[in-house]
């Protein structure tokens, strides 16, 4: 006999019940609709890939969290990071893919982190990507998205920071910071929400910044502006070449999104944020809930060069993602998730051993006519019966016993209103449908 095993799991992933999987299921196909709506297509990638695909493309402090080992063959291997390093590998090796290429993942990605409220080590990332153009309208197209998904999950208080890794350059450049140490600058920065002013500026100073250009940094990380204009002027009169590059793009990106029909309310630009990933070359964002206590739920950027590294040609390309826990984590804490446990929408009882014959056959005739129906395969009486589907939130229960097959009808019961009725079968199909979807 084999030893027992205690069972539990991983400390920072965790197993959803089908009533949290219902209501996850529900967001992703509200993701999915939007994604659709704005014309992406669906892509797969596996869940582990050469560990050629995966090092050397996000900085050292995200290639850190990643699962790498060796498979059974040698092979050097590991979970995916992110989904934006596999789809960079899968242009690369379908360069004729029609461009500008609008695609969509729902996938489960891994990372060795420390687990905590919102983080952790397996979560599901809700990305879409558009490869193949260098216009900001793509760029916006993006934050479009984001700002719709959030808004029809039902928040309503969220800020959606934009900046620009150029405007990053930029302050590099104003800093007099060696271009060459850009991307570390840039990590240090973006631990800003987790560590704070003085934990970046304690940083930047153990890593040997110069007291000048700490200073800069700090005015930056620092600064509160009344509005996106005055932010934007700052910069007008702050930054060097590269930065006002980046404010250029930040004033065209503002252009596009009212086009859009993004509200400037829900959009905020940060001049401090710097996204620590190292293939960022152009417009940032992050999107925050204001009623929360969360990381980010949504995080993306334009990243013109990664393609090319795999392929030797550019290929532009920006895109965004959704973090599907955070996201369901806002909305049991705001507690505007809708009350659904389960897809069924009736439960078929037997009022007898001797007819679940008869059961059977009615759950086939209300499944042909476009329900989802659960037929009762236990062995308690009809009052259970009920119980057992209270608990699993099915809103009908429907008896079927010799007085109705006589009759050629079937019992209704609403187990929210608590009632019930003799009825044909089309007719309780209608009033079922009209419950569920309202029509």
């Amino acid at each position: 006999m084999a030893k027992r095993v205690k069972p539990a799991v991983l400390k920072g992933t965790r197993d959803y019940l089908p009533e949290d999987a219902v209501r996850r299921e529900y967001i992703v196909e509200k993701l999915r609709k939007i994604f659709r709506k704005y014309g992406f297509d669906p892509l797969e990638t596996p869940a582990i890939e050469l560990w050629d695909t995966l090092g050397g493309k996000y900085g050292e402090d995200a290639e850190m969290l990643i699962y790498r080992f060796r498979d059974h063959g040698g092979r050097d291997v590991g979970l995916r990071y992110d989904l934006t390093v596999p789809l960079s590998r899968v242009i690369a090796m379908n360069p004729d893919i029609p461009k500008p290429f609008k695609r969509y993942q729902i996938a489960p990605v891994w990372r060795a982190d420390s687990p905590q409220k919102g983080r952790y080590r397996e979560f599901y990332q809700c990305d879409f990507d558009i490869v193949g153009t260098t216009s900001l309208m793509a760029d916006a197209e993006i934050i479009a998205v984001v700002y719709e998904s959030l808004s029809s999950l039902g928040f309503k208080k969220f800020s959606i920071k934009i900046n620009s890794r150029k405007v990053i350059r930029g302050l590099i450049e104003t800093a007099g910071i060696p271009i060459e140490k850009e991307h570390e600058t840039a990590r240090i920065i973006d631990k800003l929400d987790k560590i704070g002013v003085a934990g970046v500026l304690k940083e930047l100073e153990e890593k040997g910044y110069a007291p000048a250009s700490i200073e800069k940094i700090e005015e930056i990380i620092t600064s509160q502006f009344n509005s996106n204009e005055d932010a934007l002027e700052f910069g007008k009169n702050f930054f060097g070449e590269s930065g006002l590059a980046g404010i250029s793009e930040l004033e065209e990106l503002l252009d596009y999104l009212k086009i859009l029909g993004v509200p400037d309310t829900h959009i905020l630009v940060d001049l401090s944020l710097a996204r620590g990933l190292d293939y960022y070359t152009g417009p940032i964002y992050e999107a925050v809930l204001k009623d929360v206590s969360l990381p980010s739920v949504s995080g993306g950027g334009r990243y013109d060069g990664l393609i090319k590294i795999f392929s030797g040609r550019d290929f532009p390309a920006t895109g965004g993602s959704l973090g599907l826990e955070r996201i369901y984590q806002g909305l049991l804490d705001l507690d505007i998730l809708p009350d659904v446990k389960t897809h069924t929408h009736v439960l078929v009882t037997v009022f007898k051993k001797d007819y679940l014959k008869e059961s059977a056959r009615l759950a086939r005739s209300l499944r042909e006519k476009g329900l989802n129906v659960d037929l009762y395969l236990g062995k308690k009486n009809l009052r259970a019966q009920l119980g057992y589907a209270n608990d699993r939130g099915i809103p009908f229960a429907i008896f079927f016993g010799p007085d109705e097959i006589e009759s050629g009808e079937v019992t209704l019961k609403d187990l929210k209103k608590e009632s019930q009725e003799r009825m044909k079968i089309e007719e309780a199909v209608r009033v079922i449908k009209e419950a569920v979807y309202g029509n």
